[in-house]
């Protein structure tokens, strides 16, 4: 199906399936809202499908079913299928990484007996969408002894929430006349913790003082450990449905969490493949893809290097060049979802709708498509014939008007070794706003067409 209405396929059973579909991802989102988290769920799924640590093996055969970590922020399982691992493997890769806002090294202080965590936004904001909204904190504590402590605090009913205040309209003359840009600035987006109560330490009482005693009864930590803490600000709360219909998702980070979650359902509902399929979820994709987590890091190449060896006996470099030149890769990444509130973005006839199922982006970039990838043709058709021959809803869209904006994904890193490569994934509503959504449509198809991809490219 191409540019329909993906509901009014759906028989009633069919229509359940996609219902209970977003139960799990929706569960999924809720739990894993930063990298570490995200790493923690999916190590936990894979495991109830079977799957092992590849540090549990020392040969590889067709039908085993492995996993790795990497400095627990990025995720990859493969399926190993009946061809060699040189004849090329079949990629769902998805980023785990989300806008946000991070603690700064040293972060704390006091202004008027208010205290303040000072953050440093990550990603591509909206800087006044981040304001009045309730927060919660997440991440890790790392201390000298080489202990780490898991920070979770905002998201149990019980725990107190953070927040960023906002200016009152009643004095915002001023603010008011500012661009949207200028309204809130970045050096404003400090985290309120703690107002009133004081704690007496060296002979003065402080607020500061008595959330540091917080800290330290709580995690053991003391001011200085921030320095080696990585703790991120993230809306609190679960994902919930969005409209009466219950027809639509809406929750924090579903770019590109969306299609880390299908993608990853995909692979674990798949046996007996042909070709090695692998699902390879990255860190860092909202600031450039760079670093030992990004995907422009080598170490999802290493471990493939490390597989032909295991699955053959003996490793060249040659044999890592054929597995991926003869390689065929969804990026599974989201797409600017039609908004009709803002129709003037949008170029119509190539928009991606809420609806109407998985969204194939051949090029993204901006302007004279700087920093695009563009999919091959003769890629696009063997997808399309997959579709088609599955049944699945999917669209095709560019991310806005020409020269009004862009965006750039994982894709063009990958076709860098050659192999074929296209984005492919959700629309979304908001996309990097707190709060996106996305259509449960959408999703369902997303893991239809996945699944379908890696069972039936080559």
């Amino acid at each position: 199906m191409y540019k329909k209405n993906a509901w009014e396929k759906y028989t009633k059973d069919e229509m359940t399936l996609c219902m209970q579909f977003s139960e799990g991802y929706k569960d999924y989102l809720t739990a894993s809202k930063t990298e570490r988290e995200m790493v923690i769920s999916s190590v936990n799924l894979a495991k109830k499908y079977g799957y092992k640590d590849i540090k549990e093996f020392k040969t590889l055969k067709a039908g085993d079913k492995v996993y790795a970590t990497n400095k627990g922020k990025n995720f990859a399982a493969f399926i190993i299928g009946k061809e060699p691992i040189t004849k090329g493997l079949n990629i769902l890769g998805a980023h785990i990484d989300s806008p946000r806002l991070d603690i700064k090294q040293n972060p704390i202080y006091e202004d008027n007996d208010i205290c303040y965590l000072d953050t440093h936004y990550y990603g591509g904001i909206i800087k006044y969408q981040w304001v009045t909204r309730p927060m919660a904190l997440h991440g890790v504590i790392c201390k000298k002894d080489g202990s780490l402590e898991v920070v979770n605090i905002g998201e149990d009913e019980n725990d107190p929430v953070f927040c960023i205040s906002d200016l009152l309209i009643h004095l915002s003359a001023d603010k008011l006349t500012k661009t949207a840009a200028k309204a809130v600035e970045g050096e404003d987006l400090d985290l309120i913790i703690g107002g009133g109560i004081t704690f007496k330490e060296d002979d003065k009482a402080t607020v500061k003082a008595n959330i540091l005693r917080i800290l330290k009864e709580k995690y053991g930590a003391l001011e200085e450990d921030f320095i080696s803490a990585e703790l991120e600000v993230v809306p609190a709360g679960k994902t919930r449905d969005l409209g009466l219909d219950r027809s639509m998702v809406l929750g924090y980070g579903q770019d590109d969490k969306v299609c880390s979650y299908t993608s990853l359902m995909a692979l674990l509902d798949s046996n007996d493949l042909e070709r090695t399929s692998s699902v390879y979820l990255v860190d860092k994709e909202e600031v450039g893809s760079i670093g030992a987590t990004g995907a422009e890091s080598k170490w999802y190449f290493n471990l493939v290097a490390r597989m032909i060896s295991m699955q053959e006996g003996n490793y060249n470099e040659l044999k890592l060049i054929d597995c991926l030149e003869n390689t065929y890769m969804l990026s599974s990444d989201v797409s600017a979802g039609y908004d009709p509130l803002y129709k003037g973005v949008f170029e119509s006839k190539n928009a991606s709708y809420l609806g109407q199922g998985l969204t194939f982006n051949k090029y993204t970039g901006a302007r004279g498509k700087s920093g695009c990838n563009d999919a091959m043709p003769e890629f696009m058709a063997k997808i399309r014939r997959i579709m088609d021959d599955n049944n699945i809803a999917y669209q095709t869209a560019e991310l806005g008007r020409v020269d009004v904006g862009g965006g750039g994904t994982i894709a063009y890193i990958m076709g860098n070794y050659n192999m074929n490569v296209i984005d492919a994934g959700v629309p979304v509503l908001s996309m990097h706003a707190p709060s996106e959504i996305t259509s449960k449509a959408d999703i369902y198809e997303a893991y239809l067409g996945y699944k379908a991809f890696i069972k039936e490219i080559k």
